[in-house]
């Protein structure tokens, strides 16, 4: 495309993921900035307020932080995400918002409603699809039942856990006997970036690790653990499912005893590769998986698709509609492979919101329309 609309990047938002979305979104900002693109930067704070950061603003060495109080930045507001939507599908011409929100609220179909409300056009997957995406145990539950391979995991609810303790504690010490490993991997159904995940060596760890797991969600999941298991991704760029861009896999290298969340933003702590050195054969597998997750789950977009790999045994950890823009994130740099820089990249998702938003057009109803 030779001419895009203005783009509004929505970035923050009301998650334990709010700083690891400040630096995605001013990322996507500087970038498109740099592409030539009027870019409008809204950050939403703890509260669920919107504020719009001063024109060409650039995050700079400024720590996540500094965001905490966004007229200090210089930013106006705040309003409530119904003016602040109201204002851009008002706006000539419409622009395209680019959701740069990680977590709940801004990965799992909430904000993508509010957006959809609107009539505005958005990046990114659909209301349906985030929340297959985001919510781990339903989407275990959805890949497992079409056949695809993922880790045997319970599910913990929050609600059960307070009542009966002991009676949890007891079948995920039998779950944890069956997989012959004492240790379990025990975290959110709903959130990311390793945020509120534990790995349970022992069954006396199991309790405060849910404990951990329940300050961000309500379900818990934990998973039996893959001794040696390399995490590997993979990118997945397209709207039409039959015609889908997909790179890699990665790798990731962490530098703690999994991939926690200091071992993926403390900068050199982990490594990565944009080529993992696995088999032709297991490389098309894991293409073909992860193009079916992305169908699975009706996905459009992009999205980042993950894998746990032991020996030749390939295993869907999971599926990231709105992933890492970060510096050290492997999905704006895997398509590299492809000629994408970063900025095409983001150029990409932009031009395959608007399609989506053409391809939608007309499908209002008028009176005659009804079946009266």
């Amino acid at each position: 495309m030779t001419s895009r609309p203005p783009v509004v990047v929505l970035l923050g938002g009301p998650s334990a993921e709010h700083d690891v979305s400040i630096v995605s979104g001013t990322a996507i900002a500087e970038a498109l900035i740099g592409a030539g693109l009027d870019v409008e930067q809204v950050l939403i704070d703890l509260d669920g307020r919107w504020w719009r950061l001063p024109a060409g603003h650039r995050r700079e060495e400024r720590a996540p932080a500094a965001y905490d109080e966004p007229a200090s930045l210089g930013a106006s507001g705040p309003q409530s995400g119904g003016a602040a939507v109201d204002r851009l599908a008002a706006a000539s011409p419409q622009p395209v918002v680019f959701v740069a929100l990680h977590g709940p609220f801004g990965e799992d179909g909430t904000v993508q409603a509010i957006l959809e409300a609107g009539g505005l056009a958005y990046t990114g997957s659909a209301v349906t699809a985030s929340a297959l995406g985001m919510d781990k145990a339903v989407f275990k539950r959805l890949t497992r039942g079409i056949g695809l391979p993922v880790v045997d995991w319970r599910e913990v609810r929050k609600a059960r856990w307070e009542a009966d303790r002991a009676a949890v504690l007891a079948e995920l010490e039998a779950f944890a006997e069956g997989t012959g490993d004492p240790r379990l991997m025990i975290k959110p159904s709903n959130l990311g970036s390793s945020v509120g995940i534990s790995l349970a060596h022992r069954a006396e760890e199991y309790g405060p690790a849910l404990d951990e797991a329940f300050r961000f969600d309500s379900v818990a999941l934990a998973e039996a653990y893959l001794a040696g298991a390399r995490d590997l991704e993979i990118s997945v760029i397209g709207n039409d499912h039959s015609r889908l861009e997909l790179f890699g896999p990665g790798e990731i290298v962490a530098g703690h005893e999994f991939y926690d969340f200091a071992a993926k933003y403390t900068p050199g702590l982990s490594e990565t590769s944009l080529r993992a050195e696995v088999s032709p054969a297991t490389r098309a597998s894991m293409l073909k998986i992860a193009r079916d997750a992305y169908r699975a789950i009706g996905a459009e977009g992009f999205a980042r698709v993950d894998f746990l790999l032991r020996g030749d045994e390939i295993f869907l950890s999971e599926i990231n509609t709105i992933p890492g823009f970060t510096p050290i994130s492997l999905f704006p740099t895997l398509p590299a492979e492809g000629g994408y820089s970063f900025a095409d990249v983001c150029l990409k998702v932009v031009d395959l919101a608007i399609e989506r938003l053409a391809a939608r057009a007309g499908g209002r109803l008028g009176p005659a329309d009804l079946p009266r």
